[in-house]
């Protein structure tokens, strides 16, 4: 157990990107809970004086909450190691992969985890091979139902649940509006869960799998972080075996991704039972209404607790 010391953390949080106010929000919560812990805390936004401060005030621990590319990409952290400071989260190298879902899927389904069936489309490839054709092939080798996205982002934006093939090329457009690469998959009708990880020295552990019930069946960016949109149980209503299989595939993700500290693993569980990964995210929200602080609530995890021990053990990995 971490020992109630004085530590001095920075909490990145902000940036550019679109989810900015939901980054504010991830690191606000986390500073509140490690200054409730007693540590020292200074919450501050990526900016032009961000690393100037890191570099002279050397602080024990940064935790990065920035969501989106500038976050969870792996550069930030890349930053980070080349100046030799400790910070929670996976390395720069697991970012980047987890960060490309069709990378992530494909070295998840190495590790025997199933993911929807797929194909990634550039915007170059798109515009040169001519749309009508492109659309015309998927709809012959992946028909509807179909999830577009972009094959880069978070919270669920630039995300289209595709019924009607003529609702395809309106999908491409959004998703082609947040990344130059889309991802079209097969759907997966079941339960959809968020299973988060942590591990704070003793390897991965998967806390309670929370089930997400948007009110409008699609659990997109609204839907995510305005409270009364979706209905979330926890744990999630499934059997003690699909629940098991849905932990087991979730900490398979994790490790075949070489995530560390904590994560989020999202999943389609079919009526078979049968996880189905979709995406790992590797900087999981930690806002009010977030996914991972509502699990490890359920799991009987304090949150300043669980945030200080992270904390300090991506200081012992450091050391390490």
């Amino acid at each position: 157990m971490a020992e109630l010391t004085r530590r001095h953390v920075v909490v990145v949080a902000g940036g550019i990107s679109h989810e900015r106010d939901v980054s504010l929000r991830s690191g606000r919560r986390v500073a509140d809970s490690l200054t409730g812990y007693g540590w020292q805390v200074d919450l501050r936004d990526a900016d032009a004086s961000l690393l100037p401060t890191l570099r002279e005030s050397r602080p024990d621990v940064v935790w990065p909450a920035l969501h989106g590319a500038s976050g969870e990409d792996g550069a930030l952290r890349g930053i980070l190691e080349a100046l030799d400071i400790p910070f929670v989260g996976s390395r720069s190298t697991s970012a980047r992969l987890a960060w490309d879902k069709p990378t992530a899927s494909a070295l998840v389904a190495r590790a025997g985890v199933r993911t929807p069936r797929s194909v990634t489309l550039s915007h170059d490839v798109f515009r040169e091979l001519g749309a009508v054709g492109v659309l015309e092939s998927i709809a012959v080798e992946h028909p509807v139902p179909l999830a577009v996205k972009p094959a880069r982002g978070g919270s669920a934006q630039g995300v289209t649940l595709v019924d009607d093939v003529n609702d395809l090329p309106r999908a491409m457009v959004t998703a082609y509006t947040y990344c130059d690469d889309v991802v079209v998959e097969q759907l997966i009708r079941g339960t959809e869960v968020a299973v988060g990880i942590i591990d704070t020295g003793d390897g991965p552990v998967a806390l309670s799998a929370v089930e997400i019930v948007p009110r409008n069946g699609i659990y997109g960016f609204e839907a995510r972080y305005n409270a009364g949109e979706t209905t979330f149980y926890t744990p999630a209503r499934l059997s003690e075996e699909f629940a098991a299989a849905a932990s087991a595939a979730a900490v398979a993700a994790h490790e075949a991704l070489g995530l560390r500290h904590i994560s989020r693993v999202d999943l389609i569980v079919d009526a078979a039972g049968t996880p189905w990964f979709l995406e790992a995210n590797v900087l999981p929200g930690l806002t009010e209404t977030s996914l991972v602080p509502q699990a490890l609530s359920a799991s009987g995890f304090d949150l300043g607790w669980t945030y200080a021990e992270l904390a300090e053990q991506a200081i012992r990995d450091h050391r390490a």
